[in-house]
């Protein structure tokens, strides 16, 4: 049973850095799409940035600038580098992943991100 687990979260102040990482617990075929969701309390979970197979990469409006997806093939491991961060961007971050192979749609659990001084 595979399970894609977040890290890097933590508590940061305004206009610090984070990295965080998500990769899979167990054994797993390629990755066909990578992305990061946020959701604040009280708010809709929101795409924050997302990348193909093929390294097409796409930000919500909110982040680019600031914020940037990256990944390690060999590790099936995906990034969110996150700069310059703001207030707004607390929230529980959420990796998300499909197969290549099935299509298979996997989310991680979550991890805290909070940004205040």
């Amino acid at each position: 049973q595979v399970q894609f687990v977040e890290s890097g979260g933590g508590l940061v102040q305004p206009g610090g850095s984070l990295r965080l990482s998500c990769a899979p617990s167990g054994s797993i075929s390629s990755i066909y799409y990578w992305g990061w969701y946020r959701q604040a309390p009280g708010k809709q979970r929101e795409l924050v940035a997302g990348m193909t197979s093929g390294s097409s990469t796409g930000y919500a409006d909110s982040v680019k600038g600031r914020f940037t997806i990256s990944r390690d093939n060999a590790k099936n491991t995906v990034y969110l580098q996150m700069n310059s961060l703001k207030p707004e961007d607390t929230a529980v971050y959420y990796c998300y992943a499909v197969t290549t192979k099935s299509r298979t749609p996997y989310w991680g659990q979550g991890t805290q991100v909070t940004v205040s001084s």
